[in-house]
């Protein structure tokens, strides 16, 4: 591991701070920056996200996309933790915490908001991000992309209903321009690039040019991270300082919803004896979220200043730091993880 990879902790520590601070030195800039949007979607951030996951893109080769088979029991790990155990694993914890052990320090008009943020996080699985989780575990390339494709159709039928189910409504007016813009620019248009590209860079140079130009990325890509959490914070910056405590408090049963997640799909991957590198990626996509498409539900259903909009705002701003750290566990647990797996 480099030097800049080994202190990506110090890195992230510093670009908070960082993004805090320049969102109250330059409110305007900011401002102009996350006004810049489609759909809900940030297009600034979607250009990061793009040098953060193509080269992760570029390592993988379709034809061999027909061996994803052999990984199915990572894929049922992910897929049974994503649709079965998070968005009513979010509502239990949303009750817990919001409705009752963090009442008296909550605006009481606001708790109903919270809870349905929350939920309406919990139950859309990550997409484009999920790339960027996998490269820094060495996960298998071609079971994330499967497992992300997978994901997304299989929120197209289920998203509303269990958000319907969860939050007592009758219907749900699910953003479809957001959620089909988002899997267009995070997985459409991005495997294309890095498919014509990898095709291209094979064609001069065999596998010597293709391995060239990922070490060449390979720093490109964690700048792109960390100036995503710059930009993050920066847009925020307003909100943390006006309520730190509330989203302190929103923040814990996030960050619990994650690590039990994350934790129960890596026990459960090595229980069935599935390798490290799927255990990896099917842990990190069973724990993070759709930010975008929930942000854009819970604007659409309660508005721009609600709880409900708040809670889905907390939930992108742990959402770098945390998944990194879960990054970091899964990497460092390797040993103990194969021991079992063999």
């Amino acid at each position: 591991m480099r030097l800049f990879e080994r202190y990506l902790t110090l890195w992230v520590a510093l670009c908070i701070v960082a993004g805090i601070v320049l969102g109250q030195m330059m409110p305007r800039v900011f401002h102009a920056i996350g006004a810049a949007t489609v759909a809900e979607v940030n297009l600034p951030v979607a250009v990061l996200v793009w040098l953060m996951i193509i080269p992760m893109l570029l390592k993988i080769d379709l034809g061999a996309l027909g061996q994803v088979k052999e990984h199915w029991r990572g894929i049922a790990v992910t897929v049974g933790i994503n649709w079965l155990v998070k968005p009513f694993s979010m509502a239990l914890l949303g009750w817990i915490f919001i409705s009752h052990l963090f009442r008296p320090f909550l605006p009481a008009d606001q708790i109903d908001g919270y809870i349905a943020g929350l939920i309406l996080l919990a139950a859309a699985p990550c997409t484009a991000m999920v790339f960027v989780w996998s490269n820094l575990v060495d996960g298998e390339p071609h079971f994330t992309l499967s497992q992300v494709a997978l994901n997304d159709t299989i929120m197209v039928i289920a998203f509303a209903p269990i958000v319907a189910l969860l939050l007592g409504l009758s219907s749900i007016t699910v953003p479809w321009d957001t959620l089909l813009l988002s899997v267009v620019l995070y997985i459409v248009v991005p495997v294309i690039v890095a498919q014509l590209w990898r095709r291209a860079l094979l064609a001069q140079g065999d596998e010597a040019a293709l391995k060239k130009t990922l070490a060449r990325l390979g720093p490109l890509s964690l700048s792109a991270l960390l100036l995503t959490l710059v930009l993050l914070f920066g847009l925020q910056g307003e909100q943390i300082i006006a309520q730190p405590l509330v989203i302190a408090l929103l923040a814990v049963p996030i960050l619990i919803q994650v690590y039990f997640n994350a934790g129960l799909a890596y026990l459960l991957n090595r229980t069935l004896g599935v390798e490290w590198c799927v255990a990896g990626p099917s842990a990190l996509i069973g724990a993070s979220n759709f930010f975008e498409l929930a942000v854009a539900t819970a604007i659409s259903l309660f508005g721009f200043q609600s709880g409900a909009a708040l809670a889905t705002v907390v939930g992108v701003l742990v959402e770098v730091p945390v998944m990194l750290s879960v990054v970091h566990i899964v990497r460092r647990s390797r040993g103990w993880y194969e021991q079992r797996a063999a």
